[in-house]
């Protein structure tokens, strides 16, 4: 087995290994002229040390305007403290509630927290009218991963502790949660806007993690999809947005399901929101979160709901126990995904996107290639105390950990061998939160009952190097099956023993035809393959854009790449910075600002100050300040 550190999360000041919430009562308002939401958090909390009784409770915040602390039972006034001075920059104010009595293990307690969220809160995206498809009315969503819920709300904000909640929410705009809908029925639709502030209750039944506590408000609408499956939307892009997803919703979640057992969310929803939201998808419980960005018309991007729809069992049932073993959600996601388009497209479809992911895990192992960084190379990173998830989140976790789990599944002999053991392990471990620790103890208890996986496994795993070695290549060499991908190497490698030709004999040997019948997906892996390989001229790549013609492009995934190519020759900086404007997704919008600032730090910076501060969600804004060396809110410049 392999060394791995202690399983305490290094991310929550909270006592959850003494006290744990289990159920959550929200009374919300939504103040939209003050841009906060304000009421009262009720926890239901139980004692878990059996070491000695327990006499506090200490929950995460940040930035919340607590005004109040009682039991819940007779309002009685609790006795409560935070810190006086400047809070944690990363972890935010511990609140400490002194308890009437202490509590011995089993024995439970209800608190009462009246509180306001401020306009620091990390977790809310407030836009204006001007921002939205309509320009009629504002919009608000949350963001609450990796450790954000605690500017939303106090509480225990680790994913160690899993709690349902009930929210009865006021706003003068029809708002969704990450649950279902009791009141009003979800078949009596959406109240008319008229300025009426309106109740909404909704009901989270099964246990989840704070950071999968989910709000969002504003102007919207609704298509279903499937007997399930449906799509919210501002009313102007709700027709778009369902028919992007309504040959594939539905069906996605059923191969899932087939894949990991029963679905136990009820409903799969899914809400499109406008373009700052900084993620391609959030996976809330019952209503996932997706970026505008997905929408192109030709349902290329659709594989995101495969994604999202994965997490059902992986991440939101299953769930790491803390942010190192993060490897947990996303590595078993994407291997999910990817089952998912075996199932429906094929082997070489599967392949084809661990080729892509392949090369996104490359570039993040290269950026974190320098001091002090290189423990993000690794599967299971050993945070320290107050270190910032956000700072190391990267496609590491996603792709080197579904290669982890295809190299397993390929060394006991094939799907149909690994899968009853990923059924087996959701099926332990439903509804709780495990470390990696746990994770490789289960593994070794399935794989007992077959001697012979088992020692091959024992023989041909390198454990620690999977799970702790860092560097810019995985333990093993994997093998994929490249026919989706041939041409696009063909391709790239034409141009690249073609780079030195003049114009003329470029336009001679290339022409758009070159990628008839391609896929966008494809056209994505031509332009990696190029963007790995040398440098090319300003006149080469400017030759390269007359013949196919990139710039114009619409799809927000060949865009990025486009922009990533041409900005390593000095070139269309002014486009690319233009085109960033409106891309709040940070898998577009972190590296076309990195690849600007990089031919043109003043460009890069105006652009971030003039647009970015005001449309950003708060996580991507401080992200991309940091990178371009600014201030959170912009304006200032660090010295180089």
């Amino acid at each position: 087995m392999a060394a791995i550190p202690s399983p305490v999360d290094q991310a929550t000041q909270s006592n959850y290994l003494d006290i744990e919430t289990t159920h959550l009562e929200l009374d919300w308002t939504v103040d939209w002229s003050q841009r906060i939401i304000r009421g009262k958090a009720t926890l239901h909390l139980r004692a878990r040390s059996s070491s000695s009784s327990v006499d506090k409770v200490v929950l995460d915040t940040s930035y919340l305007a607590i005004k109040r602390c009682s039991l819940a039972e007779n309002d009685k006034d609790l006795a409560f403290s935070i810190p006086s001075k400047r809070q944690h920059p990363v972890l935010g104010s511990a609140l400490t509630i002194s308890l009437p009595a202490p509590l011995q293990k089993g024995e439970t307690v209800a608190i009462s927290i009246e509180y306001a969220t401020t306009d620091e809160c990390t977790a809310l995206g407030w836009l204006n009218a001007e921002q939205t498809d309509s320009k009629r009315y504002p919009f608000m969503y949350s963001q609450c991963q990796a450790i954000h819920a605690r500017s939303l709300l106090p509480c225990m904000d680790t994913p160690a502790i899993k709690a349902s909640y009930v929210a009865r929410v006021k706003s003068t705009l029809p708002v969704l949660l990450s649950a279902q809908r009791t009141v009003p029925p979800l078949e009596d639709g959406v109240p008319e806007i008229d300025g009426t502030e309106h109740e909404y209750v909704w009901e989270q039944k099964i246990r989840i993690p704070s950071y999968l506590i989910a709000i969002a408000g504003g102007e919207l609408a609704f298509r279903p999809l499937g007997k399930r499956t449906g799509i919210w939307a501002e009313p102007g892009k709700v027709d778009a947005c369902a028919y992007e997803f309504e040959q594939d919703a539905e069906r996605m979640v059923s191969t899932a399901e087939q894949l990991c057992g029963p679905y136990r969310w009820g409903r799969y929803d899914a809400l499109v929101l406008p373009a700052s939201f900084p993620y391609g998808g959030m996976e809330n419980p019952n209503c996932t979160f997706l970026t505008p960005a997905l929408i192109v018309g030709d349902r290329s991007q659709v594989d995101v709901v495969a994604h999202e729809a994965s997490h059902s069992w992986h991440g939101n049932d299953v769930s790491c126990d803390g942010w190192s073993s993060f490897w947990l959600n996303e590595g078993w996601t994407t291997y999910t995904e990817r089952l998912v388009a075996l199932k429906l497209h094929g082997p070489a479809a599967r392949d084809f996107e661990y080729i892509q992911g392949y090369k996104a895990m490359t570039d993040d192992l290269k950026r974190f290639d320098k001091d002090g960084m290189r423990k993000a190379q690794r599967l299971h990173i050993p945070y320290e105390f107050g270190e910032d998830p956000d700072e190391f989140y990267s496609s590491v976790a996603y792709d080197k950990g579904a290669n982890f789990l295809y190299y397993l599944e390929k060394l006991v002999g094939g799907v149909e061998v690994f899968n009853p053991y990923q059924k087996a392990y959701i099926q332990a471990f439903e509804g709780k939160s495990l470390t990696t620790q746990q994770w490789e103890e289960h593994f070794w208890s399935y794989w007992s009952q077959f001697p012979e996986k088992e020692q091959i496994l024992r023989e041909k795993v390198d454990w620690n190097a999977w799970f702790n070695g860092e560097g810019l290549e995985l333990p093993v060499k994997m093998e994929y099956d490249t026919t989706l991908a041939d041409r696009a190497y063909s391709l790239a490698s034409s141009w690249h023993s073609s780079r030195t030709l003049s114009d003329a004999d470029l336009a001679r040997k290339f022409s758009a035809s070159d990628l008839q019948g391609w896929s966008a997906t494809q056209i994505v892996l031509f332009l990696e393959t190029l963007g790995t390989q040398d440098v090319y001229g300003k006149e080469t790549v400017e030759a390269f854009e007359g013949i196919y013609g990139f710039n114009k492009n619409a799809n927000p995934e060949i865009k990025l790449r486009w922009f990533l190519f041409a900005l390593k020759a000095g070139l269309y900086a002014p486009e690319a910075a233009h085109w960033v404007r409106n891309q709040g997704r940070m898998k577009y919008c972190r590296p076309t600002y990195r690849a600007i600032y990089q031919v043109d730090k003043d460009l890069a910076r105006k652009t971030f100050n003039e647009y970015g501060v005001g449309f950003l969600h708060p996580i991507a804004r401080r992200l991309i300040a940091q990178e371009l060396g600014l201030e959170a809110g912009g304006d200032k410049g660090k010295k180089q």
